[in-house]
């Protein structure tokens, strides 16, 4: 039996009510999954509402679901990770926040950084950030999470860093020795990862005079869009909900 799909929408739910779908989802739902009325879905608000719900429309041009019970999201990892990630070009970026995303990341920060060659300003900064939310958003419909993470507007390093209170901080930086252990789970965790070329010494340095520890993921340099994927799982088992 074919799992309910799993639509975002930004709305408040109430059992009996009726929710419009987005355009985009609609068209998905009409025309790509071909779903008529009566057709079961899971509606999610992106701050941790799901809703169990009904096609009672599904036209080409409006798609509507019936509410039919409300539960609070699952998926949610008791560490909330802020990941702070350097900017990559095209789908390396899509790829490292669709799998932060998976793994459960509380927010991203892509970070403008000496050795990053991407550069955005105006409209061109503010398409890229609405498409990188929207990958997240995706990333929540496929892995069953109700609760969007935010991906916040890009920012040079030294300011991300100047704004950091996590309990646990970690730079990405091969070549040292491992961070050291430690026993107790902490509530919050901020996790830098440099770009395609690296953070230059200066700004690891500073990463380090604001509470940071380097961390090695082992004696291979890993790309940029695959170190949030160690890092983070490697974070989700020792102190999250993975193993």
């Amino acid at each position: 039996m074919a799992t309910s799909p799993r639509i975002h929408v930004a709305a408040d739910f109430t059992v009996g009510g009726d929710v419009v779908l987005p355009e985009g989802p609609a068209r998905h739902v009409a025309r790509v999954l071909r779903l008529g009325e009566g057709a079961p879905v899971r509606l999610f608000d992106g701050a941790g509402q799901e809703a169990r719900a009904v096609l009672v429309e599904a036209s080409r041009k409006r798609v509507v679901a019936r509410v039919e019970a409300i539960e609070a999201g699952r998926g949610e990892s008791p560490l909330a990770v802020h990941l702070g990630q350097a900017i990559s070009k095209g789908d390396r970026m899509d790829y490292a926040i669709q799998k932060a995303v998976e793994l459960g990341v509380a927010a991203i920060t892509p970070l403008y950084t000496e050795h990053g060659d991407v550069r955005l300003k105006g409209e061109r900064e503010a398409k890229k950030l609405a498409h990188w939310q929207a990958v997240a958003i995706s990333a929540c419909e496929q892995c069953g999470r109700a609760t969007v993470p935010p991906v916040y507007p890009p920012q040079p390093l030294d300011v991300w860093l100047g704004d950091r209170d996590e309990s646990l901080r970690l730079v990405l930086h091969p070549g040292v020795e491992r961070a050291s252990g430690r026993d107790e789970a902490p509530a919050s965790a901020a996790l830098l990862i440099g770009p395609e070329g690296g953070l230059s010494d200066s700004e690891v340095a500073a990463a380090r005079q604001t509470g940071f520890s380097p961390l090695s993921l082992g004696p291979r340099i890993l790309r940029t869009e695959t170190a949030p994927v160690v890092a983070l799982s490697l974070l989700q088992y020792r102190f999250g909900d993975l193993g």
